[in-house]
């Protein structure tokens, strides 16, 4: 009989890669001309995005593989279409990592200890709202399936609180009880419709954070 523990992180493993198949698709929809597009992330473009995207993609990996995820500042961001292929080539890496990883024991972020499965469902819901970002920028947001926003919304409040709130997600607005399970997650997640999918009016790139 499977342990807890291999049941539970199988789950996990398994909202990941529901996460990660349909923020590839909202990757297919990026073009050159959308890098500089704004994002429901303020002070983000598209290009800082999916920069950001990667490096969390790459951290994920680290942390299946390792054990542990140095942490680290984003990489730069060189504007380039580019960014696209790398971050569909990592996360089929990572799916990958993942799918070997080990059951027991923590993943260590800097000096704070988390279970693996945490990890892993955190991460599914990191890509899950980025797939929005980005699908949101290229002005074609679609909400996430109901079956995976379902599950993630049960597991969200106990891995995003409003201490953790501060650089990640902005805070929760109400939104119908009746409201898709896509809606009402990202509504948890501080998102809001995206704005307007065109550059800077003034013509400049938002910073990466």
């Amino acid at each position: 009989m499977a342990q807890p523990a291999a049941v539970a992180l199988r789950g996990a493993t398994g909202l990941l890669e529901r996460a990660i198949g349909y923020t590839r698709a909202s990757l297919l929809l990026v073009t050159p001309d959308q890098l500089a597009n704004r994002t429901p992330c303020p002070g983000w473009d598209l290009s800082a995005l999916l920069r950001h995207m990667s490096d969390g993609l790459a951290a994920l990996q680290e942390a299946a593989e390792l054990g542990e995820v140095p942490l680290r500042t984003c990489g730069l961001d060189d504007g380039s279409i580019e960014i696209v292929t790398t971050l569909r080539t990592r996360a089929c890496s990572l799916l990958g990592a993942w799918s070997d990883a080990a059951v027991a024991g923590d993943v260590f972020v800097g000096d704070r200890a988390l279970p693996t499965m945490l990890l892993a469902t955190a991460g599914a819901i990191e890509i899950t709202v980025h797939g929005w970002d980005v699908a949101g920028a290229c002005g074609r947001a679609a909400l996430p399936p109901a079956s995976l926003a379902d599950e993630l919304l049960e597991l969200a409040p106990l891995l995003v609180r409003a201490d953790d709130r501060a650089g990640r997600f902005a805070a929760p607005h109400d939104v119908s009880l009746l409201a898709p399970p896509g809606e009402r997650l990202l509504a948890f997640l501080g998102r809001r419709d995206p704005p307007v999918s065109s550059a800077d009016p003034a013509g400049q790139h938002y910073p990466a954070v």
